[in-house]
C-alpha cells in the first residue's frame, strides 16, 4: 500500500538486502555452450566470496484454509464485465498440484475445453474463458474465469461456469480430454526446452527445480507423474482441493555456508575475451507444381518443425474490401472447414501437440503450424484443411463477429489503443491502404456490415499460391518434406491477385496537433511521428541504429530523459514500424497528467538534437553495436524466432544471405553516417501529433507550446466542431 511505501525508510531495505540476498538463498544456473568446470571455477571466483546471510524461516507447505463463500465487487473503467473465480490448492511439485493442472486445461484451455465450448461456443455468453493454476511455493491457486459477452448477464455467465465446474468436480475428465491435454503439456515444455533461457526455457526449469524441488532434475517426476495421470486420479484432486485445504509449518537446522576468498575487482564488469559468433541457418527454396515457393531452414536441435504460409494480403488489403475484413477472415480460418468443424480442429491439434496461429501485418497474412516432427503428417493435413477450404459457417461468422466488434470496444477504452487507431488516418489519410487502425480490427460500421460472403470473396481474392511463400524451419529436409506438401498444396490453383493501393504520402509542411479528451485520465498518452522510408531501403541499418540512440531501447535518449531522469513517464520509446512502403516513424509515452505539457518539449527537443546540435556520439554508437549484435544468438533460438526472421527476408525481399552479413553491417556503421541519417529521415516541421488525456486539465499547457494548430478529436479520430 502507499501507507507502506511512505513509510518504508532506506534503513528498512538495506535491512531487507542484507537479510534475504544471502549466498544461501540463491541458486545460480548456467545453460549453454559452455564448460562446466570453467564455469564452476568461475562461480567460484565471483561468487564464492559472497556471505551466507542470516538463518532464515522458511514454510515448507502452508495452504491457507478456505470456509464458506467470499464475495467482492470492484468497479473499474472497463468495457466488459468479467466473473473471477479461485481457490487455494498444493504447492508447486505435489502431485495433486499436477493433477490440478491437468484439470484446469481441461475445463479451459482451447477451443475444445469444457468451458470454452459452452460459454463462447455454444452459449455465446462469453468472449474469452481461462482456467489454471498458479502453483508457488508453500501453497497455489486455483483460478476460472469468464469475460461477458456485451449485453449478456453476468449472473447467467456465473450459473454456466459454476455448473461447468460441478460437473468436473463429480465425473472427471474423459480419457481423450486427457490424452489432449497430456499431449499439449508435453509439446508445451519441448517448446519451452527448445530455448536456453526465459520463461520456460533450459536454466529457467533448471532453477525452478533446485528451488522448488531440492534437485535440478525435478522436473522430472513432474514430467511423468502428469504422463501417467488417470481420469480418476485428476477427479479425486479436484474433489479434495476445490473446497479445502490445510496448514502444515516445519523448521529444519539452518546450515551456515564458508566464504572464500576473492581478488574480483567489483568496480570493473567481468568482460568476455571473445564473443560468440552468431550464425544464422542457410536457406534451401524449392517450388511447388502449382508455382508456390517453399523456403527451408533446417534445425535438428529438438523434434518440433514449424510450417509458415505468408500471403501478400495484411490489413492494407482491406483497402480493396471493408476495414476489419483481413482480421476476420483470418480468424474464421481455423473456426470450421468444409469437413472439419472448429471444435473437431482444435482437439484433433490438441491431440497431436500441434499448434495452429493466424495473424496479420500491415502488408502480410500468416497461417503458423507448430508441429511434433512425428506427428507432422497428420498436422500438416489440418494446416491444408483450415488454409483451403474454410467454411466460413453463420454460427461461427457471428460469434467471431461479436468478438472483434467487442475488440474494437476494447480498444476504444484505452489510451493507447485509442492512440494507435486514430494515428494512421492523419498520416497516411483514409484513402490510403495503410490509413487503418494498426490493429486491423476495422470500426464497429464497417464489421457490422461484413458477411460470410465477403470473407468468402476476400479468402477467393488473396489466397493463390503465385501471391504466399511457405516458410518452413525445423527438424526435416526438403526430401522429406516436398512429397507431403506437393500431395496437400499441389492442386491449389493460382489466379490473378489485386494491387494494393500503397502510394506516395507527403509529409505536413507544419506540425499539426490533435487532442482527444478522456476525461478523469491520470495519465496523458503522447503520440508523435511521420512517414519514414519503408523497411527495405539501402540506409535502413543506419536507420536502425540512428533510432536504437533516439528512443529504441530503454536505455536511448528518451527514455532515460522522461523515466530516469525526470521521473514522469514509466517508459518512453520511438519506433518505425515496419511496412513495404512509407512506414510510420513513431515516438510514444504515457506522462504524468501535469507534465503533458513538459514532456512534449523534452520529446520536441530530442527529435531535433539528435539531427542537429546533439548528434549520435561514438560512445552510443559502440552500445548499439554491442545491442544490435551480441543479442542475436540469443535471437535465434527457437524456430519460431528463426522463421520470424525470414519472414522478413520473403517480405520485404532481403537477400537470402542477409542476416549472415547482417554482424559485420552493423559493426561497419560509422557515427557520422548514423548523423547523417538523423538528419534526412528525422523531419521534426512535419509531425504530426496525438495527445490523449483531460483536455480541462492540459488543453492551456498545449497550446502555450505553440507547435501548431490544434484539432479535437474523438475517440474514432473524427473532428469535434469547437
Amino acid at each position: 500500500s502507499m501507507e507502506d511505501l511512505d513509510a518504508a525508510s532506506l534503513d528498512d531495505v538495506h535491512g531487507w538486502f542484507k537479510r534475504y540476498y544471502g549466498a544461501t538463498n540463491a541458486i545460480v544456473v548456467v545453460a549453454g555452450d559452455v564448460d562446466a568446470e570453467a564455469v564452476h571455477a568461475s562461480a567460484v571466483r565471483y561468487f564464492g566470496d559472497i556471505p551466507a546471510g542470516p538463518p532464515l524461516s522458511r514454510h515448507k507447505v502452508w495452504i491457507a484454509a478456505e470456509h464458506g463463500v467470499q464475495r467482492r465487487i470492484l468497479e473499474d473503467r472497463v468495457p466488459q464485465a468479467r466473473i473471477i473465480k479461485a481457490w487455494n490448492v498444493p504447492e508447486i511439485g505435489s502431485a495433486d498440484g499436477d493433477y490440478l493442472n491437468l484439470a484446469t486445461d481441461v475445463l479451459g484451455m482451447g477451443k475444445s475445453s469444457r468451458l470454452h465450448k459452452r460459454l463462447v461456443y455454444d452459449e455465446q455468453i462469453a468472449t474469452d474463458v481461462a482456467a489454471f493454476v498458479w502453483l508457488r511455493e508453500i501453497g497455489g491457486l486455483l483460478v476460472v474465469w469468464a469475460t461477458v459477452s456485451p449485453g449478456q448477464d453476468l449472473a447467467a455467465v456465473e450459473r454456466s461456469l459454476d455448473e461447468e465446474v460441478e460437473r468436473f468436480i463429480e465425473d472427471g475428465p474423459t480419457e481423450m480430454e486427457l490424452d489432449r491435454v497430456k499431449s499439449e503439456y508435453r509439446a508445451a515444455f519441448l517448446r519451452g526446452s527448445e530455448r536456453i533461457g526465459g520463461f520456460g526455457g533450459k536454466s529457467d526449469i533448471l532453477a525452478r527445480s533446485e528451488v522448488f524441488g531440492g534437485s535440478p532434475d525435478a522436473y522430472k517426476q513432474s514430467l511423468s507423474r502428469t504422463a501417467s495421470a488417470t481420469p480418476d486420479q485428476v477427479r479425486s484432486a479436484s474433489q479434495r482441493w476445490l473446497r479445502s485445504g490445510e496448514t502444515i509449518l516445519e523448521v529444519h537446522p539452518f546450515e551456515s555456508g564458508e566464504t572464500t576468498t576473492s581478488d574480483v575487482d567489483r568496480t570493473q564488469l567481468p568482460i568476455p575475451s571473445e564473443w560468440p559468433t552468431p550464425t544464422f541457418p542457410e536457406l534451401q527454396r524449392a517450388t511447388l507444381s502449382n508455382g508456390l515457393p517453399v523456403v527451408l531452414a533446417e534445425r535438428h536441435d529438438v523434434p518440433l518443425i514449424q510450417v509458415d504460409l505468408h500471403l501478400d494480403a495484411g490489413y492494407a488489403a482491406d483497402s480493396l474490401a471493408s476495414p476489419g475484413t483481413a482480421k476476420l477472415t483470418l480468424d474464421m480460418l481455423d473456426e470450421g472447414t468444409t469437413s472439419r468443424g472448429a471444435l473437431e480442429i482444435g482437439e484433433e491439434l490438441a491431440l497431436l501437440g500441434a499448434t495452429l496461429q493466424v495473424e496479420s501485418n500491415l502488408d502480410h497474412s500468416s497461417v503458423r503450424l507448430n508441429s511434433l516432427k512425428e506427428n507432422l503428417a497428420a498436422s500438416l493435413d489440418i494446416f491444408a484443411d483450415v488454409v483451403l477450404h474454410p467454411a466460413f459457417g453463420q454460427e461461427e461468422f457471428e460469434r467471431a463477429k461479436k468478438q472483434q466488434l467487442a475488440s474494437i470496444a476494447r480498444d476504444q477504452a484505452t489510451p493507447q489503443a485509442i492512440g494507435l487507431r486514430v494515428f494512421p488516418p492523419l498520416l497516411y489519410g483514409r484513402d490510403h491502404a495503410y490509413g487503418i487502425p494498426f490493429s486491423g480490427t476495422g470500426n464497429t460500421g464497417s464489421v457490422t456490415a461484413l458477411t460470410p460472403d465477403l470473407l468468402r470473396a476476400f479468402h477467393e481474392r488473396w489466397f493463390r499460391p503465385n501471391n504466399a511463400t511457405l516458410v518452413v524451419v525445423g527438424d526435416t529436409t526438403l526430401e522429406d518434406l516436398l512429397p507431403q506438401l506437393e500431395a496437400l498444396l499441389g492442386d491449389w490453383l493460382p489466379g490473378d491477385v489485386p494491387t494494393k493501393p500503397v502510394g506516395l504520402v507527403e509529409r505536413p509542411e507544419q506540425m499539426r496537433v490533435f487532442l482527444i479528451d478522456l476525461p478523469g485520465s491520470l495519465q496523458s498518452t503522447l503520440l508523435v511521428g511521420h512517414v519514414a522510408p519503408p523497411k527495405a531501403n539501402p540506409n535502413e541499418i543506419a536507420i536502425e541504429a540512428m533510432n536504437q540512440v533516439l528512443g529504441g531501447s530503454f536505455s536511448a535518449r528518451l527514455n532515460m530523459n522522461l523515466r530516469e531522469d525526470k521521473h514522469w513517464s514509466y517508459g518512453a520509446r520511438t519506433y518505425f514500424i515496419d511496412a513495404r512502403g512509407q512506414r510510420p516513424f513513431l515516438a510514444f509515452a504515457a506522462v504524468q497528467t501535469d507534465k503533458t505539457k513538459e514532456s512534449m518539449a523534452e520529446i520536441d527537443r530530442e527529435i531535433r538534437e539528435i539531427r542537429g546540435t546533439r548528434p549520435p556520439t561514438v560512445d552510443e554508437m559502440a552500445r548499439v553495436v554491442d545491442q544490435q549484435t551480441l543479442t542475436l544468438p540469443g535471437r535465434w533460438e527457437t524456430i519460431d524466432s528463426i522463421a520470424g526472421s525470414i519472414e522478413e527476408i520473403v517480405r520485404f525481399g532481403f537477400a537470402d544471405d542477409y542476416w549472415q552479413n547482417y554482424p559485420s553491417a552493423v559493426h561497419g556503421l560509422d557515427v557520422t553516417q548514423v548523423g547523417e541519417t538523423a538528419t534526412d529521415v528525422i523531419r521534426p516541421e512535419g509531425l504530426t501529433w496525438v495527445v490523449i488525456g483531460d483536455r480541462e486539465k492540459i488543453e492551456a499547457g498545449i497550446r502555450e507550446l505553440d507547435l501548431g494548430e490544434i484539432q479535437i478529436l474523438d475517440a474514432d479520430g473524427m473532428p469535434i466542431p469547437e
